[in-house]
């Protein structure tokens, strides 16, 4: 009975194909615009380590001091001192945690065929790549010992390995950062992520660094941060070492924690350590204030999807609603025309029931076509945002959910539209159209 529906509702289609068409293109340019915009909002929002999101905890500190005793979240800095930074790193507890900040580096070789470039880096702890499930092409990490006395090693990402050593194995070998030579000790595969959510001081969506360095050099090279900096006390700072003692906010500090125990334990570790701090008279507070929030947490304290991306999808969703309202008068002209028709069906034994099915597989069938069309209108658009904004470039793409609810939006919206119309005009009184007929 169903592919008997389906054949009725294609000969209609066929019957009136203007109509049709116009009904087609109204559920394709609302779903096109619609699934632009949701698309975008959806990998913005996305959760970019679902497997253990609930157990990287970003930290936050209060040693500020400015006189008040009270406190809410956002008090707390978004980023820790370096002595506040290196202290929780170099502690025993817990098992993983990295303290982290992004440099700027012109990466040379003793070759004139490679021409010098600016990378993007990130200086950091070893842990850093098993907590973010980072993988290795060659090597591994630097060891602890390396990280411990400050060796120049490097981590390269696979782009950059393809770029100085046309993709071989370049482990042992030796690159120049700067004016410093620095030994490879391993390439990771090219870490493709929609939000870097471990860093949303510099562009929650650019894109992440493409080399790794120990922490432990900041001091003896003198590296300084690309990004945020910030401070809550005039000091007067003049030398690199000064900065390092200073209360300015500059670094991101990630932990891993597995169970609630693990939780409750790092938790009590950050106050006993505040409260050790206030007892050195960096702050006279009394009780501790500290922030543990977990990936999702993280992102949605520091807005990575804001208002106007949520007021964006609520308007694409108006729009479509528009272009229902048409598709709902189209859809009225349409049946009401076909009532005698359906008078003649329901006097040889159709059922109401069956009258509205048929009608409802009718527009599922236009949603369908309107969906298919709709994406690729959809893709046009978030070319379109790929094209004028390098910010969005790498959520503007529809991952396979998008990609199946784009008809299922499109199905959707044509049955909600054509349930009147259909019900109308199963309503029809045989009677009325048999003399007609």
């Amino acid at each position: 009975m169903f592919l008997h529906y389906i054949d009725l509702s294609w000969r209609s289609m066929k019957r009136t194909p203007l109509v049709s068409m116009l009904m087609i293109l109204a559920i394709a340019v609302g779903i096109g615009i619609t699934m632009t915009s949701l698309s975008v909002y959806h990998m913005m929002s996305m959760d970019p380590i679902p497997h253990k999101s609930d157990k990287l905890f970003s930290v936050q500190l209060n040693t500020t001091d400015d006189g008040n005793n009270w406190w809410t979240e956002d008090d707390v800095p978004l980023q820790l001192t370096y002595k506040d930074a290196m202290a929780l790193h170099n502690a025993d507890t817990p098992e993983r945690k990295t303290a982290s900040v992004r440099a700027l580096f012109t990466v040379q070789m003793d070759d004139k065929e490679v021409k010098p470039f600016l990378a993007s880096t990130r200086v950091t702890g070893r842990d850093f790549f098993p907590i973010f499930d980072l993988e290795f092409v060659y090597g591994d990490a630097w060891t602890s010992e390396q990280e411990a006395s400050a060796t120049p090693v490097v981590v390269l990402d696979e782009e950059t390995n393809d770029r100085l050593f046309a993709g071989e194995n370049s482990v042992g070998k030796q690159v120049y950062l700067d004016d410093t030579a620095f030994r490879i000790v391993g390439v990771i595969k090219q870490w493709r992520i929609h939000t870097k959510y471990y860093d949303l001081n510099n562009g929650a969506f650019n894109s992440p660094e493409s080399i790794f360095m120990p922490i432990t050099l900041i001091a003896p090279l003198e590296i300084q941060n690309m990004g945020n900096t910030n401070g809550w006390k005039y000091e007067e700072i003049n030398t690199f070492q000064e900065r390092l003692q200073s209360e300015m906010f500059w670094l991101q500090f990630w932990v891993e924690l597995n169970t609630p125990e693990e939780l409750k334990n790092y938790s009590d570790y950050l106050q006993a350590y505040l409260s050790e701090q206030g007892t050195k008279g960096r702050f006279e507070r009394k009780t501790p204030q500290f922030n543990l929030k977990d990936v999702n947490e993280w992102m949605q304290y520091n807005k990575v999807v804001s208002a106007d991306n949520k007021v964006l999808v609520g308007l694409s969703f108006l729009f479509l609603a528009v272009c229902l309202a048409n598709i709902l008068g189209l859809l009225l002209g349409k049946f009401l025309r076909r009532a005698p028709e359906v008078g003649v069906r329901r006097a040889l034994g159709a059922s109401k029931r069956q009258i509205f099915i048929q009608h409802l597989v009718e527009v599922s069938m236009l949603g369908l076509l309107g969906g298919v069309i709709g994406i690729a209108i959809a893709q046009l658009g978030l070319w379109g945002v790929r094209f004028t904004s390098n910010e969005y470039a790498s959520l503007a793409t529809m991952d396979i959910k998008m990609l199946l609810a784009a008809p299922a939006i499109a199905i959707s919206a044509c049955i909600l539209a054509g349930i009147y119309p259909a019900w109308l005009v199963c309503r029809t009184q045989p009677a009325i159209y048999l003399k007609t007929q």
